[in-house]
């Protein structure tokens, strides 16, 4: 057998035992996902508590849920769904969000050209740093993410979801609760902004 199928069958070996509330399946996911969890609430939440918050109602969610689980994805990708959508649950209860990415028809620039998946086909504007760059480089990380999360909330959460956490356009739009274009101007304004920042703070 594969290690492919065998991590396959393990997972719906794992997801039976939670069905049928083993403790030891709950106690497995918590120490397999609980940091890799954390992290992702923390991208989007400034306080530890509220992340810690957010991790611990999607646990929650998933034992109370795990029925429905269909295995389209998984077990790991659909408790990120779960950790994301409830980190933006607790902004939106906490903060009153800025408009701009309001469901409301917006024009883009001329220069905005985007392709079917909501990705800019103009990059002269786009921050020429590489995802490697960001991961070897600690200090360059912290500077990005210290810099992401002093964008205004609306923008920050964009970019988030479809540059951090990979989401496409229609993931993003339905996230947030938006139109997919709305969505694709708002990602253009937030590297923008963005860019901005980590300009500035070079000098």
């Amino acid at each position: 057998m594969s290690s492919t199928s065998k991590k396959l069958l393990d997972e719906s070996q794992l997801i039976e035992k939670l069905s049928r509330g083993n403790p030891s399946a709950f106690e497995f996911v918590v120490r397999e996902y609980g940091g890799y969890l954390l992290s992702v609430a923390h991208r989007f939440l400034k306080d530890p508590d509220d992340a810690q918050d957010v991790v611990q109602e999607s646990y929650l969610q998933l034992f109370k849920n795990i029925s429905r689980f269909r295995g389209e994805s998984s077990l790991k990708s659909w408790l990120h769904r779960i950790t994301v959508n409830n980190a933006l649950m607790k902004i939106r209860k906490d903060t009153k969000l800025n408009t701009v990415l309001s469901d409301q028809p917006l024009e883009f620039d001329n220069s905005d050209n985007f392709d079917e998946n909501g990705k800019r086909l103009e990059s002269t504007q786009a921050i020429s740093i590489s995802a490697d760059e960001v991961y070897s480089n600690t200090e360059l990380r912290t500077t990005i993410q210290q810099h992401i999360m002093a964008l205004p909330v609306a923008y920050r959460n964009i970019l988030l979801l479809r540059d951090i956490e990979g989401y496409s356009t229609v993931e993003t739009a339905e996230l947030l609760d938006i139109s997919t274009a709305s969505a694709k101007t708002g990602l253009h304004r937030a590297r923008n902004k963005l860019k901005t920042l980590l300009e500035h703070s070079e000098h």
